[in-house]
């Protein structure tokens, strides 16, 4: 009950504020994967134009959203009756005070059913994103209609939205009540697309945005790795086309979109080795988009290092063996898997396509492993989840030098106890 009571407040606050600042323009982003890159991207490129307010973090619940919208910190212990009055004494103030900000950009997460179309229960977006329909907490979910559905709830109480082409399967436009829809992605397919026409690993792309506002393509770089990443930089100018922004103000703005920790990010490793760090989560699209990355490196060795899928419920074991099936021998010197969904359902599957696996339980067994076997010149891929997983911890191993570990996810002090304490338990 005091949860919900809580809960309501913030939602009260929040619609008091948009509705007496009727200019601010709220850009909401959703989808299975990719929400924070493509979060970060559109603040990236407004940036160039417009006061942002954009939290950083995955303040994106029922809970926390709220306060990122506003501005709030969220409370340390939320079972502080007087740190709650304060966050409530902070939203009434910030109601009270001149705007100082044009755009806010929110990330909405879900974990079960229903928690997006909450959200527009108190919000109405100038814009919603939406960046991909895929398997996700599929111990809730059951099923990608369900998935579908919860995540295109955020296109139908929006006056815009924007959606994924490449990502979304266009079955599931059955899902859109919102007649106000445009679309963003890689191929012609979309609206808002780019044609790629220079790539390489140190510069990213080189290319030509096309979008219907426009007599003529604009000519961006993107600096990301991988076609999957391009897309935020899209969606990205998509927004800041509807916006007002001038094409030389959204080039410059793709300019200086960077990858996030943990996220496709390119290290040095030992060796003279290319470590892709995708170590932020996984899921099977984002592991299948990362595994094509790989084997488009020029590199004379490939080494995946993949870690247990969480959260996808009975279809875990479908999912684990078809990255598995991915594996290809002709590619791959070694597949390292990390966890019990991998060793049980992926490693099994690579190893009857030919390639040659090994499991461990820990990521720091499988960055000794790696180490041992690395080549000069190779590229590795580590991509996990951070639940038991944490291969951020196997990229230390490898690293060229200790200075980048800095640039790794989860490495506060909070995060560096937890698994610490996970590794004591499962050494």
């Amino acid at each position: 009950m005091i949860k919900e009571h809580i809960q309501k407040k913030l939602e009260k606050y929040t619609r008091k504020y948009f509705a007496k600042y009727p200019d601010i323009k709220l850009i909401v982003v959703t989808g299975s994967v990719g929400k924070t890159s493509t979060k970060v991207a559109i603040a990236t490129v407004l940036s160039e134009k417009f006061k942002v307010r954009l939290h950083e973090g995955n303040h994106n619940t029922q809970m926390s959203a709220p306060l990122a919208m506003l501005g709030i910190e969220y409370p340390e212990d939320i079972k502080s009756y007087r740190q709650w009055r304060a966050v409530f004494k902070a939203a009434r103030k910030r109601i009270k005070q001149p705007p100082d900000v044009d755009v806010i950009i929110q990330e909405l997460g879900t974990d079960k059913v229903g928690e997006v179309p909450h959200f527009g229960t108190y919000l109405v977006p100038y814009i919603s994103v939406v960046t991909a329909v895929s398997p996700e907490h599929m111990e809730f979910f059951h099923n990608l209609d369900t998935v579908a559905r919860e995540e295109l709830a955020a296109a139908n109480f929006s006056r815009l939205a924007i959606i994924n082409r490449d990502d979304i399967d266009g079955a599931f436009s059955k899902y859109l009540t919102n007649s106000n829809v445009n679309t963003y992605g890689t191929s012609g397919s979309a609206e808002y697309y780019f044609m790629s026409e220079n790539y390489s690993p140190e510069n990213g792309y080189q290319g030509k945005l096309v979008a219907p506002d426009w007599d003529n393509p604009l000519t961006a770089n993107i600096h990301t790795l991988g076609e999957h990443m391009i897309r935020p930089a899209i969606a990205a100018a998509a927004v800041a086309i509807k916006l007002g922004m001038l094409p030389e103000e959204i080039a410059k703005g793709i300019e200086n979109i960077r990858p996030l920790p943990g996220r496709m990010n390119i290290l040095r490793g030992d060796k003279e080795s290319i470590i892709i760090d995708d170590t932020y989560n996984s899921s099977p699209l984002a592991a299948e988009s990362a595994m094509r990355v790989l084997y488009q490196m020029m590199v004379p060795q490939r080494i995946a290092v993949l870690g247990s899928m969480n959260e996808l419920g009975e279809t875990s074991a479908a999912e684990h063996e078809v990255l598995g099936e991915m594996c290809d021998p002709n590619q791959l010197a070694w597949v390292v898997t990390v966890g019990d969904d991998a060793e049980h359902y992926l490693a099994p599957a690579a190893k009857a396509k030919g390639c040659q696996v090994k499991s461990f339980k820990t990521s720091i067994q499988a960055g000794a492993f790696v180490h041992s076997v690395l080549d000069e010149g190779a590229a590795v891929l580590f991509k996990g989840s951070q639940g038991d997983v944490y291969l951020e911890e196997a990229i230390k191993v490898i690293l060229h030098s200790t200075v980048e570990e800095s640039e790794l996810v989860r490495q506060s002090e909070a995060w560096v106890d937890k698994k610490t304490a996970f590794f004591s338990e499962n050494s």
